[in-house]
């Protein structure tokens, strides 16, 4: 084989780790892209493993496997660092290059790794202040290397000798605290130095006791005293170790900020800095002793996905002086994160930085903010040009009013915002001849970035911001195409498993909090509820990982369980509160429940395909015995549904789109003839309005797949293209630049929708984007993690091209296709390790080698 024709790896990656250090697994799973000639398919891997001990090989394993492949070796042990390569051969035994190396370390895998304690300022447990804690001490000049294990009851940032360590934003995250906790890990080794040192934290109350939810919010839900637990390690050369982790020598006291809370914002006094806090030397005699709090360390579990960080600093795009020393400064972009200023000024003088995502009458409109007042505010020290953001505060904005700029210099240069979300790897990209659908689309992402903040919310701005069930079910497709989430969505599905009830009801949103009579204690809710069941299936199209799938499959199963108890043998959901087509553009705006569609008729379709979700996952699991009974089951609530809800000739009982286009995608319907009828009648429903929406949280995900899947793709165009209200489209005749909750959260005469539930950053409604990427652009799996890959391009609406891109777990699939006068043009390309297709609107089918390849298809209709 010549040199061009040997296949190369790139460096592996481990489980859905993006930075492998620090993980929880003593046993990740590997996976690798290949790049090699057309034809070639790997026949053999081999992987290599550098540890403390040497160098391992394994033998070679014939295999054509590449995605996450189960961890070959002895295990490794807390603390361990590895480095893994990977080399491949195809059929003619000639081996390829090692690939380029994974650096792999693991954290504390086990509670008796943990030997510091949780520690809190001693004082008022009423006293809301955020403190400073801090510790000295010594260390030898043989400092072969240092980690720091660290988290927060609250939030955390920490210094040591004066820097700050990491990048993490909002540390810990949040999760279900009593159940588990994050811990982060730091390598340290360049903070440290020889002789004194000395280690100071930063904490606030964040998710832990902050005011949290609506209706005036709650506080203190998981404690009442923040809480700092610190574990610095330090490997001499000698191998010997000294711990420093936090006990009750440490000390506390109050610092600069004077309060901090994310629906509140921050309040900074920079005249009550202590210079030198975190340094060693400094007077720490007037500050307090420490107590030590309970945690216990088996709830302590690493991070599977990155953490929220700055990904993007956004400019102002126009600043306008108002009156009273107030500036509005607009950054052209509704996005999630803070307002970094640098400003000068006497000591003593405040500016305040107030937030909205929207404008009414020229200034900030903070009604739909509710109970979130949003406000940062800075107090100068004084004496030169000061540079500041708040460290533990979130604000979902567009626009900020800024009282007492005086920063003597440039408002768009020295205003900056800083863009904040979890820090996930993109993996997707769409664009087309259609500049309003391409500005759409990227309303879609933005709206996603703003609400991963550590889990899914709802909405990032007004005083909720919870990790809604229901908008995850329906967007986690769109989700997994746009990002590498499933690290970050395995964890928040383990936190929906531990506070699933013991009758199996899901919570209506996780980490569940008390929400009032509505929402607490939760009930059992169609379309919510079987996140259990529907995402985990979801992330699995999209990984091919069955690890995910065997850790949510009791979860998915108790809640189907509970829902067969609920329905009896009628086999049909028809009792109990439910949630329907939420926010029907038809709802009354005081009940954004009372969709047309019959809520159990909503309620039995996602019982039926939740069921069949369970017994495709038991068959993947290799439990066939549970696969036939709830294939079963499936089967059996199906016919329910038929006999309820569909009558003669394909009709059905509510005469709805959404309800057509649950059967259509829920396979509801008893056969072709039916499914061609039902397909015909949405098409028709479409058209009678004229083109708009008429559908809630429930159906729009559905509406245009059904009508492509029962060939209806120039009335899905036309919906899709559709700009008066209620439409996708409609927003961007206001600016957005995110998508909305409600489809008018802005009415068409410019003012904001009077309403109490109305935000401009919900990307519930954005799941359309499935639909881009899968039919208008073409770009889809046929089998788990695209190691089949299908290309069925459907051109309409006028639009002459399309491109979409993923970067999948074998590399990247792409396709551009280019229509013109004679016929269809596809460009496409398709992975080493993976099988494709085009599937032509005429029917025909073209079967793609790896690599890049265009193929033409002749008068295309």
């Amino acid at each position: 084989m010549t040199p061009e024709r040997i296949p190369t790896v790139a460096a592996p990656t481990a489980e859905h780790h993006r930075e492998p250090f620090g993980i929880g697994e003593s046993a990740p799973r590997l996976s690798w892209k290949t790049t090699a000639p057309t034809g070639w398919t790997q026949h053999a891997y081999q992987i290599e493993a550098t540890r403390a001990d040497g160098t391992h090989r394994t033998d070679w394993v014939t295999s054509p496997d590449s995605v996450l492949v189960s961890w070959p070796l002895p295990p490794l042990g807390s603390r361990e660092a590895c480095a893994i390569r990977v080399r491949v051969r195809g059929a003619d035994q000639v081996a390829g290059d090692w690939s380029p190396p994974l650096h792999i370390e693991t954290g504390l895998l086990a509670p008796g790794d943990w030997t510091a304690q949780a520690v809190s300022p001693r004082g008022s447990d009423s006293d809301r202040r955020p403190p400073l804690l801090r510790k000295e001490f010594t260390a030898a000049a043989d400092i072969e290397r240092a980690r720091l294990y660290v988290t927060a009851h609250g939030l955390y940032e920490i210094e040591i000798n004066g820097r700050r360590v990491g990048d993490h934003a909002l540390a810990p995250g949040w999760t279900s605290y009593h159940h588990r906790l994050r811990y982060q890990t730091h390598d340290v080794t360049g903070h440290l130095r020889a002789g004194a040192n000395a280690i100071g934290a930063w904490l606030a109350d964040g998710w832990y006791r902050g005011r949290l939810g609506f209706g005036g919010g709650h506080a203190d839900l998981y404690g009442d005293r923040v809480a700092l637990l610190a574990q610095l390690e330090i490997v001499h050369r000698d191998g010997s170790v000294t711990v420093i982790g936090t006990d009750p020598s440490w000390r506390a006291a109050q610092g600069p900020i004077l309060s901090a809370g994310l629906l509140d914002g921050e309040t900074y006094d920079a005249r009550q800095e202590l210079p030198g806090w975190s340094r060693p030397g400094f007077d720490d005699g007037d500050w307090s002793p420490v107590d030590v709090v309970p945690r216990d360390p088996a709830t302590l579990v690493a991070p599977t996905g990155p953490p929220v960080r700055c990904t993007e600093e956004i400019h102002p795009v126009l600043v306008t002086a108002l009156d009273d020393d107030r500036l509005l400064v607009d950054f052209g972009q509704n996005l999630v994160g803070r307002v970094r200023i640098t400003v000068s000024g006497p000591a003593g003088h405040t500016v305040v930085i107030r937030h909205a995502e929207v404008l009414q009458d020229g200034e900030l409109c903070v009604r739909p903010l509710r109970g979130a007042t949003s406000t940062d505010r800075y107090t100068l020290r004084g004496g030169g040009p000061e540079t500041w953001e708040p460290r533990f505060t979130l604000h979902g904005f567009r626009y900020a009013e800024i009282t007492g700029w005086r920063g003597g210099g440039f408002p768009g240069r020295d205003i900056v915002a800083r863009v904040h979300h979890t820090d996930m790897a993109r993996t997707g990209w769409f664009a087309c001849s259609n500049d309003q659908v391409n500005r759409l689309h990227q309303n879609v992402v933005w709206s996603l970035r703003g609400n991963f903040v550590d889990l899914p919310t709802d909405c990032p701005q007004r005083d909720e911001r919870l990790g809604w069930t229901g908008d995850i079910q329906i967007f986690a497709p769109t989700a997994a195409f746009l990002y590498n989430c499933h690290g970050m969505l395995g964890s928040w599905l383990r936190d929906v498993a531990v506070e699933q009830h013991d009758d199996g009801t899901v919570p209506w949103y996780v980490p569940e909090i008390p929400g009032g009579e509505q929402w607490t204690p939760a009930r059992p809710g169609a379309g919510w509820g079987d996140v259990v069941a529907l995402t985990p299936w979801d992330l699995y199209r999209a990984s091919g990982d069955t690890g995910l799938l065997a850790a949510q499959y009791d979860s998915a199963r108790r809640w189907v369980d509970l829902v067969t108890r609920l329905a009896g043998p009628s086999g049909l959901w028809n009792r109990g509160y439910q949630l329907g087509d939420w926010l029907d553009p038809f709802a009354p705006p005081d009940d954004p429940g009372a969709g047309r569609t019959d809520r159990h008729l909503i309620a039995t379709a996602y019982y039926a395909w939740s069921a069949r979700h369970v017994a495709w996952t038991a068959g993947v699991l290799g439990r066939p015995d549970e696969g036939d009974r709830y294939g079963d089951l499936a089967d059996r609530v199906r016919q329910a549904f038929v006999d309820a809800y569909v009558l003669p000739g394909g009709r059905m009982t509510s005469d709805t789109q959404t309800a057509y286009a649950v059967a259509l995608q829920f396979d509801l319907l008893p056969d072709t003839e039916a499914r061609a009828a039902a397909g015909r009648r949405l098409a028709e429903l479409v058209a009678e309005g004229g083109h708009t929406i008429q559908t809630g949280f429930i159906g729009t995900p559905l509406v245009a797949p059904a009508l492509s899947a029962t060939r209806h793709d120039d009335t899905a165009y036309a919906l899709l293209l559709q700009q008066e209200c209620p439409s996708w489209l409609y927003a961007l005749k206001h600016d957005a630049t995110t998508v909305w909750e409600r489809w008018d959260s802005m009415l068409p005469d410019g003012s904001v929708n009077p309403g109490e539930m109305t935000s401009f950053n919900h990307y519930a409604l954005g799941a359309v984007a499935e639909w881009l990427h899968g039919t208008v652009a073409g770009l889809g799996a046929s089998e788990p993690g695209y190691r089949g890959i299908v290309f069925r391009p459907r051109p309409g609406g006028g639009i002459t091209w399309a491109h979409a891109a993923h970067e999948s777990p074998y590399g990247r699939v792409e396709i551009r296709w280019d229509l013109d006068e004679s016929g269809l043009t596809v460009r496409a390309t398709v992975p080493t390790g993976t099988t494709a297709r085009v599937d032509w609107p005429d029917g025909g089918v073209t079967v793609l080698p790896t690599g890049t390849t265009t193929v033409r298809r002749a008068h295309h209709r």
